[in-house]
């Protein structure tokens, strides 16, 4: 047993019951807000990696709209942005193996 064990359990038994055809349990790993979060992080690595201006990415992931009612330059969208790609490729990086393990306290 290892600090991980608690975690591979888990794990497995989310496995099995999908594979049975079973209610499969909430995923505790991450909130709704950390999910929505990953999916934006790779949403804006996956933009630059096809050449896409980070104001373009902005616009697909804000709207167009909410893109456009702030100057770009100082937009708290524009960092938004910057962090959401540089985080995107972090886990593109290796940073995805932290999504496997719950956050324990020490």
């Amino acid at each position: 047993m290892d600090a991980h064990s608690l975690d591979r359990v888990q794990s497995l038994i989310r496995l099995w019951r999908s594979l049975h055809g079973l209610s499969v349990p909430q995923d505790s790993r991450m909130t709704a807000q950390q999910r929505r979060r990953l999916k934006n992080m790779l949403r804006a690595a996956d933009g630059r990696l096809h050449n896409a201006d980070y104001r373009e990415i902005a616009e697909a992931i804000f709207g167009v709209e909410r893109v456009a009612s702030d100057p770009w330059k100082t937009s708290a969208l524009r960092d938004a942005v910057l962090d959401l790609v540089k985080d995107g490729f972090a886990m593109i990086d290796g940073g995805y193996r932290k999504l496997l393990r719950h956050r324990r306290r020490s």
